[in-house]
Parts: structure tokens; C-alpha cells; sequence
């Protein structure tokens, strides 16, 4: 994806737990298409919210550490983090202005 990094298990504390921003994560898969319909909304949030907001990708396939931990099991499902703790799930794809909505209280 285009502008969103992506994250794993192994960098997970790293990059979303420990980060300074606030953080929005992707639980993504590569068969998933309302994920890729996401793609181009979130690369476009990412780009916008740069410096306030940091938003990251996890393969769910390849990192089932991470989506066990937090119970992810539809995809795309978006969590906020804020300073190590998940604050907000959302599942689903969803539009840009409704996920920014969602997100005002944390930007």
C-alpha cells in the first residue's frame, strides 16, 4: 500500500505500542478486497495526518501473534492506539469521511 508502512509481530511494540502519535492500524489480508478498496484512503489520511496521526498496516496471514492478541477476526478491522493502549475498533471498510470522523476525537 501506497504511503502505509507495514507493521508485524515482531515490530508491533516497536512502532505501535511504543510510538509517540497516536497510531491507527490496519489488520489487512492480501484476499481481502474491501481492504484494498482502504488502500488509497488510507495512503491519502496518512499524507494528511503526517505528524499527527501515524498509520500502519499488519498482514494478518503472516503475523497471527498480533491479530490473536487482539482478537482480530473480520477484515479490514482498524484499531487506534494512543499511548500503548488500543482506544477504538472499527470493523469494515468504510469511507474516508466517516473514518475521519470516527478518528476526530483522537486527531
Amino acid at each position: 500500500m501506497k504511503g502505509v508502512p507495514e507493521v508485524s509481530d515482531g515490530d508491533f511494540v516497536t512502532e505501535v505500542i511504543e510510538a509517540e502519535l497516536p497510531v491507527l492500524v490496519e489488520f489487512t489480508a492480501d484476499w481481502c478486497p474491501p481492504c484494498r478498496q482502504m488502500a488509497p484512503v488510507l495512503g491519502a489520511l496518512a499524507a494528511e495526518q503526517q505528524g499527527r496521526l501515524k498509520v500502519v498496516q499488519l498482514n494478518v496471514d503472516a503475523n497471527p501473534d498480533t491479530t490473536n492478541a487482539y482478537k482480530v477476526l473480520s477484515m479490514p478491522t482498524f484499531m487506534v492506539f494512543r499511548d500503548g493502549e488500543p482506544l477504538r475498533s472499527m470493523v469494515g471498510a468504510r469511507p474516508r469521511r466517516r473514518l475521519l470522523q470516527e478518528l476526530a476525537d483522537v486527531l
